[in-house]
């Protein structure tokens, strides 16, 4: 697979994993008073589901970390070289196929 298709798959990685993130603490986080202003949230015992979501929260945020690192390095990894440049490797890349076909 090309540097650019891994790029995209990637961030399709970082979305979804994104999405799971905020999906999973919206639905299990407990409840937290956001002002003086409101009332105090209902009393919830800690539980065993409570610390799961903590820990469960601290793996699903070093995944996305781990998988921006991984685009970064993609992003390095990129050729410096400029349109042109890419343009004649392009060309000559399909000169090559093109012999190689003829020759089959």
């Amino acid at each position: 697979m090309d540097i650019i298709s891994q790029l995209q798959e990637q961030v399709n990685t970082i979305a979804m994993l994104a999405l799971n993130t905020f999906g999973t603490l919206r639905r299990d986080a407990p409840p937290v008073r956001l002002s003086p202003d409101y009332p105090e949230p209902p009393a919830t015992n800690p539980s065993e589901e409570t610390v799961n979501v903590a820990e469960q929260s601290k793996a699903m945020s070093a995944a996305l970390v781990q998988a921006a690192k991984k685009f970064d390095m993609l992003v390095v990894a990129l050729p410096l070289s400029g349109e042109n440049a890419q343009l004649k490797r392009i060309v000559n890349t399909r000169k090559i196929v093109a012999t190689i076909v003829a020759t089959i």
